[in-house]
């Protein structure tokens, strides 16, 4: 199986290249604050973020363009993305359908629909604009509900698709959020290990890149958690309870520099995901401002442990993606139905961190119809971008379309060890016209 966490591209990799200055822009802020932070959220930029601090302190949060701040920003097809004929800017077309929060290239902000402000509560609803095209507003609403708990920022974000275009196109890395900092606060800090919630030493992810020229680096955060801070080790950190694919780094000189100024630090948790025409979908975060050990203090205190994996695939995909393969959009109604006309079809799941010792089994709830006698478990293991060829096992299916549950017993099996980090399923080598997999569950214990 190839990598499937594919970098993002040149043109989102490079903040500093954009072609146009903002225009000039009254902000519009609404604001939070306690004893303990202050935050902002600025209603002429479709409700992004773009103050964050302690009390009496210093904004941490950079503005140099509309692609920065702490904003909502998603990817899909087609790349291009020429609605109506309409060009995108060179430098951006890579990016394809790329609707953010703020505004696009040229400096045109979004439009803020909705705005509430109790004194707990931030209730903000926009239409964004798309990146890579001057003055395209886009065919989805985004809503965000902020509020504060002493030093932390709880985020909920709301994305309501309504595209013209019914096509769907592949996964696309999703930015949960996208956060850049001011230049002080050039440090990403993380865990990065194999035992996640033992208190084992963190790392700093070096500011050289895996794929130069581009700043950022990806990284698998195991504890869920990765934090910019200055060189006292303070600053701000995202928690994204369930999500451990981050993508981070700095640009330009680190160590100063303030919101309007080029040099900014970039961390943004992903998700593989499949963006349909008509897709609601949600996701929280929780900003934390600190030290580095207020913040991973409270992830420890705020976590709820997991024993084994448990995916049901009632109402949604549950950060699973597929390729090589199609289903009916979304919502699922009580199962999902993937449908295999192309050969080698993969099911994905997102990353995770699981010890193989406490995993004796795998069970899958599903219907084959593939043809097939046969179908594959394949699992990567901590420190590699991808599977090994032996980490996999065959297991026997029976090809009638009917609901069984399969156990596939890994206790046992010499490639099932080490810390598991992801899991894929093979249903079949051979795609044909009315092949499916109708897959309700599964589970690690």
């Amino acid at each position: 199986m190839r990598t499937i966490e594919t970098l993002l591209t040149a043109a989102m990799l490079l903040p500093q290249l954009s072609h146009a200055q903002p225009r000039n822009a009254e902000a519009k802020m609404s604001v939070l604050e306690n004893d303990q932070i202050r935050f902002g959220a600025n209603l002429t930029l479709g409700g992004a973020i773009t103050h964050l601090s302690t009390k009496d302190g210093p904004n941490m949060i950079n503005s140099h363009d509309w692609g920065r701040q702490i904003q909502m920003s998603f990817y899909s097809g087609p790349k291009p993305f020429e609605p109506n004929g309409k060009k995108p800017a060179d430098h951006w077309k890579q990016l394809g359908w790329n609707p953010i929060q703020s505004g696009d290239f040229g400096g045109n902000t979004s439009t803020i629909l909705e705005h509430r402000n109790d004194g707990k509560t931030i209730y903000v609803k926009c239409r964004p604009m798309h990146w890579p095209l001057n003055n395209q507003p886009a065919q989805c609403t985004f809503e965000c509900i902020y509020k504060l708990d002493g030093n932390v920022v709880e985020v909920t974000s709301r994305l309501v698709n309504a595209r013209d275009d019914k096509t769907q196109y592949g996964a696309r890395s999703q930015e949960l959020p996208a956060l850049y900092s001011n230049g002080p606060w050039y440090k990403i800090m993380t865990y990065t290990g194999a035992k996640p919630y033992t208190g084992g030493e963190l790392t700093e992810l070096s500011h050289k890149p895996e794929n130069p020229p581009f700043p950022w680096n990806h990284f698998q955060a195991t504890e869920e958690w990765s934090a910019l801070v200055d060189k006292e080790n303070h600053g701000f950190g995202v928690w994204t309870p369930g999500l451990q694919s981050y993508l981070g780094g700095f640009s330009g000189k680190p160590g100063s520099g303030g919101p309007k100024s080029s040099p900014t630090g970039y961390l943004a948790p992903l998700h593989m995901e499949i963006l349909d025409h008509n897709i609601v979908y949600t996701y929280k975060y929780r900003l934390v401002v600190g030290s580095l050990g207020d913040i991973r203090r409270y992830v420890y205190e705020q976590r709820a442990p997991q024993q084994g994996l448990n995916f049901v695939f009632k109402s949604d995909r549950q950060h699973w993606h597929f390729q090589n393969a199609a289903d009916k959009g979304m919502p699922l109604k009580g199962v999902w139905e993937v449908q295999l006309e192309q050969n080698n079809p993969s099911i994905i799941s997102p990353p995770f961190c699981l010890d193989a010792e406490m995993v004796k089994t795998v069970t899958i709830r599903a219907a084959f119809k593939t043809g097939e006698p046969k179908a594959r478990l394949i699992w990567t293991k901590h420190g590699n971008k991808k599977p090994s060829p032996e980490d996999v096992i065959s297991f026997p299916v029976k090809s009638d379309g009917i609901t069984r549950t399969y156990t596939v017993q890994l206790a046992g099996n010499e490639n099932w060890h080490g810390t598991i980090t992801r899991l894929a399923l093979r249903p079949c080598r051979k795609g044909a016209e009315g092949s499916r997999l109708t897959l309700e569950s599964v589970r690690a214990q």
